[in-house]
This record gives structure tokens, sequence and C-alpha cells, in this order.
């Protein structure tokens, strides 16, 4: 399904609107990881807390993860609305390849036999901030990076200037394009730094209650210090290293489109990656959080300071996509039993086995699923008439599982009306409901009780994640700030679909009535922000 058309609101924008929005996400950076490490930020970080700081924020729908996340941010959109609700989801129609089909994927350009596949915008129905900007006037440019495509794409939308994400060994972009001169130029000094590899980082004296060696099945973590093997790739992109070279490139892309520099306000939007890949491959409390949080708010420092050097006017944000949970095996040390790691009863093979003997079917591919949580889909040869059944029989069988907290049927999940209000408050139907769209959406949602990791066998670089529909994923922080505005904490519960609204009316963009699921968020000092601008 095509994106909404983006109506024309054609309008000259105030004078003193700023030259430049800076829309910062930090993949996997939760709440919880804010208010521990609040009091150590010297940099970038702590500027942004002299701001409006709302350290309740809400991913408020249940699909925690990268894609639906990052789809809420500059759209003013859950994903039920965004139709981006999940990293992957099973499409039984396609034809090539397997039936996962990626959010940030054009599937129609699937090569057989390809492991690889086309990134595309494609399924995002919703426009985003920058989109809605350069309709208002086409001199607006729109910019984004990141060291996901998921992240940049979502941030970014359909009508992007110039777009990089991360991809093997350096940056990369959409393939009907060609690398700019300014990502070639970036490539090169990350090709150099790969080539000779590059000194661990210090470990901060106060993070050394953090350095702890823990195992977890065969991976061994949380004495990390991130040192850089010569051709070690990978080892770059799971390191502050990635951060800092996606915001390098956010400095030369600035410099080369000249953002900030006319009447028009520009978007540039930066997702920053490496705190997930840190968090999903070493955990979030281990020497190597310590080190990478230090790393980046240092990073952030220096961002911020390229930005005043140039003189720009320019206002940021800064949130995160989700947030996450630690490894169990370091969370048992800290006699927080009730963490563990999801059984293999969950499993959608499993599940196909039970109901297959159940129904005398074929048990093979009867139950899909692109993890051990979230959407179920059962096979599309099942008549409707049986599916229900299937459906309610799935569940009992789920619900009698100790680690189980959950399963809602699609149906119950479309009758339940859309959620408002403070989002803490929610049921987990209503969370449900803010990340399902019926294009993509499952038969049925399993959702697992509180500290049950859908892991269930760690590995090297994999042994923590997030994905739940529980607080420690949902919460993360929303920081505004723009120099001379008037800084204030707003502990009330608010949503990330409330920022594009918010920057809506920062920079006096008038978009048409119920195009944003949030609300503007009275800022308190941005000169020009008033809320009723955006609407």
């Amino acid at each position: 399904m095509a994106q909404e058309a983006v109506p024309a609101v054609s309008q000259k924008l105030p004078a003193n609107a700023p030259r430049l929005v800076v829309a910062i996400a930090i993949d996997q950076f939760s709440s919880d990881l804010f208010a521990q490490y609040r009091q150590r930020f010297t940099g970038g970080l702590a500027r942004l807390t002299t701001g409006a700081v709302f350290p309740a924020g809400y991913q408020s729908h249940a699909a925690t993860e990268t894609c639906p996340g990052h789809s809420t941010i500059l759209t003013g959109n859950r994903p039920a609305h965004t139709g981006i609700i999940a990293n992957s989801w099973i499409d039984q129609s396609v034809t090539v390849g397997p039936k996962v089909v990626y959010c940030a994927e054009d599937v129609s350009k699937r090569k057989a036999g390809s492991k690889d596949y086309v990134a595309s915008v494609d399924h995002l129905l919703v426009p985003t901030l920058g989109e809605w900007l350069k309709q208002a006037n086409p001199a607006a440019r729109n910019i984004a990076v990141s060291g996901k495509d998921r992240g940049a794409l979502m941030m970014g939308g359909h009508e992007i200037d110039q777009v990089y994400w991360w991809k093997g060994k350096g940056f990369a972009t959409l393939e009907e394009r060609d690398l700019g001169a300014t990502a070639i130029a970036q490539n090169g000094e990350i090709a150099a730094t790969l080539a000779k590899g590059a000194p661990a980082f210090a470990l901060p004296a106060w993070c050394a209650r953090n350095d702890r060696a823990v195992t977890a099945g065969e991976a061994t973590v949380g004495t990390g210090r991130f040192a850089l093997k010569a051709g070690n790739a990978d080892g770059f992109r799971a390191s502050p290293r990635l951060d800092r070279a996606t915001l390098d490139l956010a400095i030369k892309l600035l410099d080369e489109e000249k953002l900030g520099k006319d009447a028009v306000p520009d978007v540039l939007s930066v997702s920053l990656s490496a705190t997930d890949y840190v968090g999903h491959s070493t955990g979030t409390e281990g020497a190597e959080m310590c080190i990478q949080l230090t790393q980046l708010d240092m990073a952030l420092g220096d961002f911020f300071a390229s930005l005043d050097k140039r003189g720009i006017d320019y206002a940021v944000v800064l949130t995160a996509d989700h947030g996450g949970f630690d490894l169990p095996e370091r969370l048992h040390e800290q006699a927080l039993e009730t963490s563990s790691r999801v059984g293999a009863d969950v499993s959608p093979e499993a599940l196909s086995a039970a109901l297959g003997k159940a129904y005398a079917v074929a048990a093979k591919g009867l139950v899909l699923s692109d993890g051990a949580s979230g959407d179920y889909w059962l096979r599309k040869d099942i008549a409707p008439g049986l599916k229900g059944k299937m459906v309610d029989d799935a569940k009992a069988i789920l619900m009698a599982n100790a680690q189980v907290e959950a399963v809602l049927s699609a149906a119950e999940i479309a009758a339940t009306p859309m959620p408002g209000g403070s989002p803490e408050t929610w049921t987990l139907a209503e969370r449900a409901r803010a990340s399902y769209n019926p294009l993509h959406s499952g038969d049925f949602v399993v959702f697992l009780k509180r500290g049950v990791v859908p892991i269930p066998v760690p590995r090297a670089g994999y042994v923590a994640t997030h994905g739940s529909p529980w607080d420690y994923d949902r919460r993360v922080p929303i920081l505004f700030w723009r120099k001379g505005m008037t800084g204030f904490e707003q502990p009330s519960g608010v949503e990330t679909v409330d920022i594009a609204p918010s920057l809506a009316a920062l920079v006096g963009l008038k978009v048409p009535e119920g195009s944003f699921d949030g609300r503007c968020l009275d800022l308190d000092g941005g000169p020009g922000n008033t809320c009723g601008a955006a609407k």
C-alpha cells in the first residue's frame, strides 16, 4: 500500500522559526539508562538536560523494536498508522525468497537466491516532518544518516534529499542513487581506521563496579573495552566508533547542503545505532555500556560544538526508538530471579506440532512467527472457520505456559479503541492496538511475562534484547533544546508521537487536522512555539 498523499500546504514560515531542526534517535537508549547515567554526563547529553526534559517519554505501542520506534518520531503517528508494526513480519503472498518481510525492503526487487535486499521506505504509510516542510516550501532540505537503514529511512521518509546508513564496511544509500562525494570521503576515513585497527577505550573510574565478567551460554561479556582489530568491521559497528562516524558524516552533509543557512527550516535526522549493538552483544549493565554512553556523550558534545561554530539557529530533539533489558545471567547475580530466557515450548515450531496433532493437519509451517513473541500467523491454507478455533486453542496452549502473560487475537485487538490519555496506564490490549495494522499484523500476538527475554540460547553478539510491551522497553527520554529556551522538566508521561507536532509548532508549520496521533507539547521558551500553529 502506498504512502498517503501529502496535501498541499504551501506557506511562508515565521521569521523566528529555527533554521535547522536536528532530530536525534539513540537506538536502545531507555529512560532507565538516561536516569542511571544522567549525573555522569558532561558533554552533549548534559547540554540537552538544560532544555525541556521529558524523562518519561513513551514508545507507547507494544512492538518496541527499531523500525516501529523510528517510524513514530517524525511522523507523529503510532505503528497502527505508520504501517510499521515490527522490524519484520510474515507475508505469505511473497513468491521470491522467505515469507519474512523486512520493514525497510522493496520486496518487488527480491532476487532468487540472494540474501541481500533492496532498501526502501515503501512500507511507511504516512509523511515525516521533513516531507511536510518540503511540501510547505520545496527549498527545505531533508537529510538523514544512521547506523541502520531502517533508522534513516523511517525518520527521513519518502521525499528525502540525501540518506545514508552503515552497511558492511561503510555508509551506503538507496540503490537508485550514487554515493555522494561526502560519504565517499567519510568511508575513506573509516577504511583507514579499519586497516590499522584502534586501541581500547579507557574505562572511566566510576564504571569500575560494572567491570566484571558474566557468562551467557558460550559468550562472556562485561569487561570489554572495544579494542579494534585490523579489518574487523563488525567490531567497528558494535562500538562507540560507529556513532562518532555517523555524527561526523552528519556535519559534513550539513556543510555540503548548507543546512540552516537560508530562511527555510531544514531537517537533519541522525539515528545513532551503537548503543543498540552494544546492548544486544553485551547487555545494558556492563563496562561496555559505561564506555559506550561516556563516548556518546562526548561525541554529541563535539557535534553540538560544530553546529555552534557554524552560527546556525538550530533546535534539537533527542529520544530513542525503544528501551532495553539486561541479560538474565547478570540479573540473576543481582537476585532478580524472575528474569529468564524463553523456553522452546513458546516457539512457533512447538505450537505447530501441538495444533497439527490436535487437528490432524500437516504441522510444518502451521504457525509462523519471526521470533519467540509478538505477532504469530496461521498458515494461509487454513479455512477461515477453522482458523478462529485454532487461534482459541493456540491461546489456551500458550496461556498454560508460565512464561506467557497474555495472548490476544487480531479480532480482539482490532475491536479495542485506539488508546488515549497517559501511556503508562494503558492495558496490554491498548498497547497492542497502537501497534496493530491489518496490512501486516498477525492472527494473534503473544506477550511474555516481565523479565522473560525472547532469546532462547544466547550467543556471541546476541545476549540481550528488547521488544516487549513492558515499560523497560517502552520508556525513553525526550529532550528538546534550543539556545535561549527556558529549561524545565515534566515528569508526566508523554509519547514520542508528540515530537512531530511539537516541532511543527516550533517552526510554525501548519498541517491538516488529524495528521498526527500525538499532541503538541508546550516547550516553554522556544521562540514562536505556539502549539496552535501546528493545527
